[in-house]
């Protein structure tokens, strides 16, 4: 007899870890369903003991929507171009993956007008210190709680306001890191990834509830605010949403898929290991493309469950 998947939460502020799934099999109606309904609720899903071809990653990513290809060509699977590869190993002296993707709290493709609903991660090789501890973790902030906390003085003054984001804010701080590689934006890669605007609170598509959509990477102001108070408040709200009790950090094992809700949460991934202790992950993106359509952000279409229990 086949086993049921089962969904047990962390008890943290954040994350669930999906049991008895086979993610290389297709996904009938009623897990997609139960499984979408478990990332709004708990944000960051762990999957365990997965056995996955690059296919079969990009297979399972695209049962939750449309799978991004970024426009710089880097560190993509020749022949499957939505999976991106991150890792600070090398062959024959050649960079096998990006090796400082992630290192700063952030929110991927903020700064697109068309968001990010998840990101797809596949640990095949997990960094370990000397005594076998994984290294190497990705942290999360759970921004339906930030919100839920924010001061009601806050929240009036952001409501209705947008903020803008830009691709160009985090690859320049990431530049200006010892030993970065990163090269400048040419101006194509510019020209693809111009600056947009996203409502400061966003109502969250799956739980229907408000979240903080201003993330450290990519947020760069608040609009129609002057330029002063703008940079008091986001750096406020900065300040606010990496406070202990809205952190969940989640270790790393060997053949386990993470997916995590870029709506509600914030990440940061942790480079605590060396170029001698190995990371390589594959990762797909997803869009949230179900989401929204022309008229932007500011008009969520909602997820509709049929009321299978997770």
């Amino acid at each position: 007899m086949e086993k049921m998947m089962r969904i047990v939460p962390n008890h943290a502020v954040l994350g669930a870890q999906v049991q008895e799934i086979d993610l290389a099999r297709p996904l009938n109606k009623e897990t997609f369903e139960a499984l979408m309904m478990a990332l709004g609720q708990h944000g960051v899903l762990e999957f365990p003991d997965q056995d996955l071809t690059t296919v079969g990653l990009k297979q399972f990513s695209a049962n939750f929507g449309e799978l991004w290809v970024s426009p710089g060509g880097r560190a993509q699977d020749p022949e499957h171009p939505e999976v991106m590869f991150l890792s600070n190993m090398k062959e024959d002296g050649k960079p096998l993956g990006l090796a400082d993707a992630g290192q700063s709290w952030h929110t991927d493709m903020s700064y697109a007008r068309m968001i990010a609903l998840a990101n797809v991660l596949y640990g095949i090789e997990v960094p370990h210190d000397a005594s076998g501890t994984p290294l190497g973790d990705t942290q999360f902030l759970n921004m339906h709680k930030v919100y839920e906390d924010l001061p009601e003085s806050i929240k009036k003054q952001l409501e209705g306001k947008t903020i803008t984001h830009d691709f160009n804010k985090f690859w320049e701080m990431m530049r200006q890191r010892p030993g970065s590689t990163r090269p400048p934006l040419g101006e194509k890669e510019k020209a693809a990834r111009p600056p947009v605007q996203h409502p400061a609170f966003l109502t969250h598509p799956i739980t229907g509830k408000k979240v903080l959509y201003a993330n450290p990477g990519y947020a760069m102001f608040v609009n129609d605010m002057p330029r002063e108070q703008s940079d008091e408040l986001l750096q406020y709200l900065f300040e606010f949403q990496t406070q202990p009790e809205y952190l969940y950090s989640h270790q790393w094992k060997k053949r386990s898929v993470l997916m995590w809700d870029n709506i509600g949460t914030t990440h940061n991934a942790v480079a605590d290991y060396t170029p001698e202790q190995h990371r390589f992950m594959k990762r797909c993106q997803v869009m949230a493309t179900r989401f929204y359509g022309a008229q932007g952000t500011a008009h969520p279409i909602m997820f509709k469950s049929t009321g299978v229990p997770a």
